[in-house]
């Protein structure tokens, strides 16, 4: 069993909650996990804590605006941007005092996130994990309009009459919006109630979500819908472990670039999983993780 501390670490004026499985000073290159959305929180990558069974200290962190941390919801969506969250990261590395030896998980838009960061070369990154994001938003919203015309004909006809209405805040678009959820978000049945957690506080505070991603996780009009990662990939150092799900909404071709462009990567897809291996498939999901880890940094 390991020890759990929690916190708030000040960030400018506001504060970031974290909370620390383990011991920061084991020995061990502690994980510093980053989660998704833009606009979830820690919740549903909280099986990442697994981990630290290991001994390996394990960081979980709301990234301001979400969960636990300090909330903006008057902030205009400029305000919004991959540079407040990268400032944010550097910010909470250095309270802890773990500025110089770690390694970061980002799932989703916390992949995004982890290539921004690791693309500057700081010098304390030992590891990347890199789990069902895109490389760019470009293909992201390609991938996702395929699997779109996958869906049920009344489906793709509810979802667009609402969107050109302009209802897309509709019970009826929700629950069309689910069934692309269901198969390219998360595949069990009922959702796990870590996952159900963060799309409840998304919706009682979609502020993030909406300025820089927009209203579903296929209908992307936010700050975010132009950004690309790919051409700085070849300046990222250190081993990448690349993570997907052979249903997700990151699918194949969404990856591919960070699997064409890094130096030193492997990729991982998971055969029963969508958007969610870390729950999905979680015990081989944290295998895959663990192993990673003590091979690039424990060796």
């Amino acid at each position: 069993m390991y020890d759990i501390v929690e916190g708030h670490a000040p960030f400018r004026e506001y504060k970031t909650w974290y909370r620390i499985c383990g011991d920061l000073r084991s020995g061990m290159t502690p994980l510093v996990v980053a989660h998704g959305g833009p606009g979830c929180t820690h919740d549903y990558v909280d099986a990442f804590r697994d981990v630290a069974e290991t001994g390996r200290a394990v960081v979980h962190y709301d990234q301001i605006g979400n969960g636990r941390s300090t909330h903006l919801r008057d902030k205009p969506a400029d305000f919004w941007q991959p540079s407040l969250f990268l400032a944010e990261l550097d910010s909470l590395l250095k309270h802890l005092g773990i500025q110089d030896n770690y390694a970061l998980l980002g799932q989703s838009w916390g992949g995004m996130l982890g290539s921004e960061h690791a693309v500057t070369t700081p010098p304390g990154l030992q590891a990347l994990i890199i789990a069902n994001s895109p490389a760019s938003m470009g293909l992201w919203l390609q991938a996702a309009a395929r699997l779109r015309s996958a869906l049920p004909p009344e489906v793709q006809a509810t979802l667009l009459a609402h969107e050109v209405a302009g209802t897309i805040a509709s019970d009826e678009y929700k629950a069309a919006s689910q069934v692309f959820y269901q198969r390219h978000v998360c595949r069990l049945d009922p959702w796990p109630d870590e996952v159900k957690r963060t799309f409840d506080a998304m919706d009682t505070d979609p502020t993030v979500y909406h300025a820089m991603n927009g209203p579903t996780e296929f209908h992307v009009i936010g700050s975010l819908k132009d950004w690309s990662v790919i051409d700085r990939l070849h300046a990222i150092d250190v081993p990448v472990l690349l993570i997907s799900g052979r249903h997700d909404e990151a699918a194949p071709e969404v990856v591919q670039p960070f699997a064409d462009r890094i130096k030193d990567v492997e990729w991982v897809i998971f055969e029963n999983s969508s958007h969610m291996p870390h729950v999905e498939e979680r015990a081989a999901c944290m295998g895959v993780v663990t192993d990673f880890l003590k091979r690039r940094l424990d060796a």
